[in-house]
Parts: structure tokens; C-alpha cells; sequence
């Protein structure tokens, strides 16, 4: 039996629709809210929370087309679907075959949001790395955002991509304590940069490609400072007053590269939060959105 259509659960017409309403999607909900707008959001079953943000819930799964045969037309949408580990399906289904179902069945917007990731880098040399840089990552997750992004471009050319670096903020650092605390080692290189945005400025982010980015292009989204991640994780474990973090060989050729903002930055936007030194301190002190 074929699964329903959408069903929205609200009678106003949205003008801006989030597709992967999580972490930072509901963070940029709240921003379009606070600014008049009407948002809808797609979900699978996370519709009251969805309702309690003011948001209108689309009962739907970007895996199963059925349940895509309505989405609404709307001015802005925002592509922001993660891989939620606990459904158990392949990364790859999630993002490449999600984002072909979604595209074959959305009415075009004005403006199409993507949020993709700086794992599409594969640099090891600790060299800074541009829009202009060569894609060619090294870690299977790497290669799907990858192919994602292919599948986009060749769907929907006027897609702005956002290419995310690591994101943290609020109630980001509950496992990292949970190992600083057992002697779990990080298995990583210790020298090797980590390029970092904090989930508020990343949701600005959003909102300034939306408005000044120019269809088709893409856009690198991390702040002002790589760090190495002896410095990053010894600063958490200073802050979280336990154990100071212990490394291990990954046993594999890592990525080691800084994510550089000036494309970002050419459109005004600039991180409230430059480095992690205030990212993190912002972060451990605040528990909401």
C-alpha cells in the first residue's frame, strides 16, 4: 500500500519551507519567524515540537516520493536533511536519493538553500581551502556529500550550496565530556586542524546567502580561526572541569585543512563568534535555541 500524501497541518500558506528542520534548521525557523515570515517544515513524526516552534509540520519522508506529491510552492526553501543514524538506512539513500525524490517533486523556488559540508575537501597538508579548491574527499561520507551535490547541480543549477564546517553550539558536548571523563581516546591527529561554526552564526549564514548570494554559487561557512584539535578539545576539558583529552592513530591518511570564510564575509556576514575561545564558552553557558 502506498503511503499518504502530505498532510499540512496548518491553513496558512508558508513562504519559506525547511526540509531537515533539526539542529540548525530549527534555529533559522526561529529567525524567519521572528521576522514575520510563515515557515513550514517537513518531518516524519516530529510534528508537535515542530508546532511548538511556531512551525507547520509536513508529515512526510524524502525517501518515500508518495509522501512528497504535495509539498507547497513557497519563495525560499532550505535543504537541511542529516543522516539520523537511529532509522537505520544508508547514508547514501538519505542524501542522494532523498534530495532526487524531493527535486522531482518540489514545485521550483525563487531561492533553494542547500546545506552541504566542507567534507568534500580532502586536503591533508594543512593548506587553506576556497570555493575554488579541488573536490576530492577522502572518506566515503565525504564522496556522497559529493555525489549530492552533483545530483543538485544537475537538477536544480540555481541552488545555492553552503558548505558547513563542523557545527557545535548548546548541548553539542555531552559525549566528548562522557570520554574526557572515561579516558576514551579520540582517535584523530592532535596537530590536525579542526574548522568549526557555531550554530548561531551558521543560521545568520543562511540568511545572508539567502539574501545577497548569487544562484548557482557556492559558499564556505566556518569562522575566523582553524584549530588544532589538541588546543580545541584541552580548552572543552578545561571548561568542562574533568579530565584533559587523550589521542590514538586513526591508523589512516586524515584530512588536515582550513576552511577559509572570505566569500562568505564578501557578503556581509560576519561570525559573532570568531573562534572557539568564545564559541565555546557561549556554548557550555547556554542550554536553548
Amino acid at each position: 500500500m502506498s503511503s499518504p500524501p502530505l498532510r499540512n497541518d496548518a491553513s496558512s500558506s508558508p513562504n519559506a519551507l525547511i526540509i531537515g528542520c533539526g539542529y540548525l534548521g530549527q534555529r533559522i525557523a526561529k529567525l524567519w519567524l521572528d521576522s514575520g515570515r510563515t515557515v513550514a517544515a517537513l518531518t516524519r513524526g516530529n510534528g508537535d515540537a515542530l508546532r511548538t516552534l511556531g512551525v507547520q509540520p509536513l508529515h512526510g519522508d524524502v525517501l518515500d516520493p508518495q509522501t512528497l506529491r504535495e509539498l507547497p510552492k513557497v519563495a525560499t526553501v532550505l535543504y537541511a536533511v542529516g543522516l539520523d543514524r537511529t532509522a537505520g538506512r544508508p547514508m547514501r539513500e538519505v542524501y542522494v536519493q532523498g534530495l532526487a525524490n524531493v527535486l522531482d517533486s518540489l514545485p521550483t523556488p525563487e531561492r533553494f538553500l542547500y546545506i552541504s559540508s566542507t567534507s568534500v575537501h580532502g586536503q591533508t597538508d594543512g593548506s587553506w581551502v576556497d570555493e575554488t579548491s579541488p573536490t576530492e574527499p577522502l572518506e566515503d561520507s565525504g564522496k556522497v556529500v559529493r555525489d549530492a551535490e552533483a545530483v543538485l547541480r544537475a537538477k536544480l543549477p540555481m541552488a545555492m550550496v553552503l558548505r558547513f564546517a563542523g557545527i557545535y553550539g548548546p548541548n553539542r558536548f555531552l559525549r566528548r565530556a562522557a570520554m574526557f571523563e572515561s579516558g576514551e581516546p579520540i582517535t584523530s591527529n592532535p596537530e590536525g586542524f579542526l574548522n568549526l561554526v557555531h550554530v548561531a552564526d551558521g543560521a545568520r549564514a543562511v540568511l545572508e546567502v539567502e539574501t545577497k548570494g548569487s544562484p548557482g554559487e557556492t559558499y564556505l561557512v566556518a569562522d575566523d580561526e582553524p584549530v588544532k584539535r589538541q588546543d580545541f578539545y584541552a580548552r572543552l576539558a578545561e571548561l568542562l572541569r574533568t579530565h584533559g583529552p587523550r589521542f590514538a592513530p586513526s591508523g589512516k591518511v586524515e584530512t588536515n585543512r582550513r576552511i577559509a570564510n572570505r566569500k562568505l564575509r564578501s557578503l556581509g556576514w560576519s561570525p559573532t563568534f570568531p573562534s572557539y575561545r568564545e564559541g565555546l564558552m557561549d556554548s557550555l553557558r547556554s542550554h536553548s535555541i
